[in-house]
């Protein structure tokens, strides 16, 4: 949908006001005002998802390595969080938290999807629970999904009966990235009567239909992001688009002439890690030239970030923080993030509040005027009004992320500035993560009033979890089924 001469944006407005008041109080509580009252026209939404991205691994955090000249330019004429986190460490729990405005473990996703789940296991989340897609597709949104999908193969759980008008990609939780290989495997296994293929070799479909996909999948994906946004154009309606790339996710399989850039990186898991984050960068600017041509750039709300965090076995890099995807230390759900918007979202600054994947739904709702469902549970907060004042949406209220692992679990609590950590088995720990990103200086000893606090407040968390729908593997299934999961009288037990 095109910028409309109707629209009233405030902060130019704003400014002017607030430059006039005689008090601090006054010109707080005019702006404030002017941002609850902003009246602004239906945006589009574009959601760009990376999976399994490092948090240093993209130019405006950090990198020097891995150049994506089209992220950064989105980053700093908009706002970088700082501060940003995921549901969960693993992909398919973190997306439906995005999906739902849940933490994973209130809908029984706390697990990935099986592999071949599709075939194997009928499961997903309930469709009781009305997605955000739905929610905007029912407030007149034109609606759509480009990617990984890993929220449920069999036809009820299917995008296009999720709210996505238009769905162009794969259902499982991963996928090879060259069709010459992947459409030879999956035809010959095919052929040959195997009954589990691997989701990876899967055809890639469009709207419920195998497509005879020829390009290196980035790629493929980021074109039918262009062909998304130039059809939308053609309508009055607004647009959201679900662009969920599975880059730089294993395997790690990257275009030569995209590879050959980084020379200079000598590890080769980090050098083909890096061409893949690169194509992904190629194809963003391919996506804003296309919303400047079609008139829809001025009125288009771009939100990037991670899933969780990077893999480091596989060529990520979440420097400074602690581990990497599957932890509940910082470089496990801790993720790159920024809002852009011209004339709209703050330019060249950064939002050093925390922030959650769960208040992504609510925040959208507010900007596109849809209502929320009766009935419908939310964990997140809308963000909108505190993030364009700079204030704190989650003062002094606590962001959770718990992972089951082998017979026990890991938690992580994050507060204002503390962080709690239980992990490996180990004693509970204490961090002040603004002063210690790393996660090096356990204060529990010299704070236990404040990691009690914190331990108590996710026991009462924990309470509202529900069993498991799926298990990632057979052995935890077992575990959870002889009651010998998930055990929290052990997990919130101080040391």
């Amino acid at each position: 949908m095109k910028l409309s001469n109707s629209i009233k944006f405030f902060t130019c407005v704003s400014a002017l006001f607030l430059m006039s008041c005689n008090s601090s109080k006054e010109k707080v509580a005019s702006k404030e005002k002017v941002v609850k009252n902003q009246t602004i026209e239906k945006p589009n939404i574009l959601v760009i998802l990376c999976d399994d991205l490092g948090y240093s691994d993209v130019g405006f955090n950090g990198a020097k390595d891995i150049i994506t000249p089209a992220l950064d330019q989105l980053a700093d004429n908009g706002t970088i969080f700082t501060s940003a986190y995921v549901t969960h460490p693993f992909c398919g729990p973190s997306r439906a938290s995005l999906m739902t405005g849940l933490y994973p473990h209130k809908i029984g996703a706390q697990f990935n999807l099986p592999p071949n789940s599709g075939e194997t296991i009928k499961k997903g989340i309930s469709v009781d629970e009305p997605f955000i897609s739905k929610v905007l597709n029912e407030t007149g949104y034109r609606t759509g999904i480009i990617g990984k999908w890993h929220l449920g193969s069999n036809p009820e759980f299917h995008p296009n009966v999720r709210g996505f008008d238009d769905f162009f990609g794969f259902l499982g939780g991963g996928h090879n990235y060259f069709p010459e290989q992947y459409n030879a495997a999956y035809k010959k296994q095919k052929e040959s009567g195997k009954k589990l293929i691997w989701d990876y070799l899967h055809p890639i479909e469009h709207n419920g239909k195998n497509v005879d996909e020829t390009e290196y999948l980035t790629d493929a994906f980021s074109r039918e992001a262009v062909r998304f946004i130039d059809d939308a154009s053609k309508t009055k309606d607004p647009f959201f688009l679900y662009l969920a790339y599975n880059a730089p996710h294993t395997p790690l399989e990257a275009k030569p002439e995209d590879e050959a850039l980084f020379t200079h990186i000598k590890d080769k898991k980090r050098r083909t890690y890096a061409a893949m984050v690169y194509a992904v960068d190629r194809g963003v600017k391919k996506i804003v030239a296309s919303l400047k041509e079609s008139g829809q750039f001025d009125n288009t709300l771009i939100v990037f970030m991670s899933d969780n965090g990077g893999k480091t076995t596989s060529g990520a890099t979440n420097y400074p923080l602690k581990e990497g995807k599957g932890s509940v230390y910082e470089g496990g759900f801790r993720v790159p993030m920024f809002f852009h918007w011209p004339n709209v979202v703050p330019a060249g600054k950064k939002y050093d509040f925390n922030v959650s994947a769960i208040d992504v739904y609510p925040t959208f709702a507010r900007l596109s005027g849809a209502k929320i469902p009766e009935g419908k549970r939310l964990d997140g907060k809308n963000m909108w009004d505190n993030f364009m004042l700079n204030r704190d949406s989650h003062k002094d209220e606590s962001i959770y992320v718990l992972r089951h692992r082998n017979g026990f679990s890991d938690v992580g609590i994050r507060n204002n500035e503390w962080k709690a950590v239980k992990a490996y088995r180990q004693k509970w720990k204490l961090f002040n993560v603004n002063d210690d990103i790393s996660e090096k200086f356990d204060l529990s000893d010299k704070y236990p009033a404040i990691l009690k606090n914190l331990v108590t407040q996710a026991e009462i968390w924990s309470k509202s979890h529900i069993q498991p729908l799926w298990w990632h593997d057979e052995k935890t299934g077992i575990q959870w089924k002889a009651d010998k999961m998930p055990r929290f009288d052990k997990t919130f037990k101080l040391n």
